[in-house]
């Protein structure tokens, strides 16, 4: 077991303590299970699970205008530079 030291806000010291007189628990007791019931709610994170996201391979495609001006243009433009 690991020792530890933390610091708790008084009014929650305060509810500590009294439910570790009114289940005759120690204080250590009280936040062991407190953290067992945390760990519960949040299991490990889904990232440890699945494998690593990776970036997919780029499309393969041209586009059809091959100049880059008129690229340039058409996208300024607003219209779509349609692909082959």
């Amino acid at each position: 077991m690991v020792r530890t030291q933390i610091q708790i806000p008084d009014p929650l010291y305060r509810e500590i303590k009294r439910v570790a007189q009114d289940q005759e628990w120690s204080i250590a007791e009280v936040v062991r299970r407190g953290a067992e019931e945390v760990v519960r709610r949040y299991p490990a994170c889904k990232s440890a699970r699945n494998p690593a996201w990776h970036l997919p391979p780029p499309i393969e495609a041209q586009l059809r205008i091959q100049d880059p001006e008129l690229l340039k243009e058409a996208i300024r433009a607003g219209a779509e530079a349609p692909l082959m």
